[in-house]
């Protein structure tokens, strides 16, 4: 082969490798065609005050008609107390049936089932946002591995307990007695100490006997946007498809 020819080959060799990586690139820029699942890359930004269930799940379809995905029916993993005129709301009725892809594609969970048991595959790596970026977990800095859900593990409204005062009370503070686990049903960013949610792990690290729990790990601080980044998260809530 001449030296001509030999060039031509590798020359075509290299453009070929160059294509083929820009085509890859290109094709992460975008979430898989059946992504039904991702975290929200950011909330509404006035902590637990999402303008209830329905302004939380016109927030995951903003996000998610953002990347190409909104011609699907998104609903937030969030549950709400009853109140006058209506009944509780549990996270694991409002999302469908399943199955559920993230961004790359890959399964999460099978069904309702699979989602609330030890055989679902979320983890820091799989529970991507919206645009396909990993949330910062415990090990990082600053840490928001905690994901709003006012859900028990099951993924029911958590119910309201007497719960021990927040790390950032004053010393010899009494328990707390939340009317609700759900920031009001997800219209208050108060600051009061009595107004706090459940969140999850997303990486499924951290302190606590729930650690490991992606929906149901320990109570916040409070309401605010600023005590759920005391509590170790940024206002992040799950979204999932129905359909």
């Amino acid at each position: 082969m001449s030296s001509y020819k030999a060039w031509l080959v590798l020359t075509s060799l290299a453009v070929a490798v160059a294509l083929a990586s820009i085509g890859v690139v290109f094709a992460q820029d975008k979430p898989a065609p059946n992504m039904s699942f991702f975290i929200t890359s950011a909330g509404p930004g006035d902590g637990g005050n999402l303008g209830g269930l329905k302004g939380a799940d016109a927030h995951c379809g903003r996000l998610a008609t953002a990347v190409g995905a909104g011609n699907k029916t998104w609903r937030a993993y969030l549950s709400a107390a009853a109140e006058k005129g209506s009944a509780e709301v549990h996270a694991r009725d409002r999302i469908g049936s399943g199955p559920w892809y993230n961004y790359k594609g890959v399964q999460v969970a099978a069904n309702v089932a699979d989602l609330h048991s030890e055989n679902n595959k979320l983890s820091k790596e799989n529970s991507l946002t919206e645009k396909g970026t990993i949330i910062n977990g415990v090990t990082d800095k600053p840490n928001m591995h905690d994901i709003i859900t006012g859900s028990t593990a099951d993924g029911r409204v958590a119910p309201a307990v007497r719960t021990a005062p927040a790390r950032s009370q004053p010393p010899n503070s009494p328990d707390r007695m939340p009317v609700n686990m759900t920031c009001n049903n997800w219209t208050t960013s108060t600051t009061d100490w009595n107004s706090f949610t459940k969140v999850g792990h997303h990486d499924r690290m951290g302190g606590g006997d729930a650690a490991t729990s992606w929906n149901s790990s320990h109570e916040t601080h409070g309401c605010s946007q600023e005590q759920f980044t005391r509590s170790g998260g940024a206002g992040l809530f799950y979204c999932f498809a129905t359909n």
